[in-house]
């Protein structure tokens, strides 16, 4: 696996777990998973929205799907909690 893709989702899953924050925050945390997004997918070789899912689907397009989709999991937790 390319280390650019390893060094991608491991970024996205640093970030995804230190937001916390209100509404804005949590518009700027979504930017920031799709930004790591489309970067994971050019580090794959890939061009973001262009692969489909399924059984065909390169191994680094679903790697970079689980890190967004746990970075966005982490910005709707952020905007759930309570602000300090």
């Amino acid at each position: 696996m390319n280390s650019n893709l390893m060094t991608s989702i491991i970024l996205i899953l640093l970030i995804s777990s230190t937001a916390n924050a209100g509404p804005i925050v949590y518009i700027v945390c979504q930017s920031s998973c799709n930004a790591g997004w489309v970067a994971c997918y050019a580090a794959g070789g890939l061009v973001a929205g262009t692969v489909t899912g399924g059984l065909g689907a390169p191994a680094a397009a679903i790697l970079c799907n689980i890190a967004q989709g746990a970075c966005m999991a982490a910005c709707a937790a952020s905007l759930l909690a309570p602000t300090p």
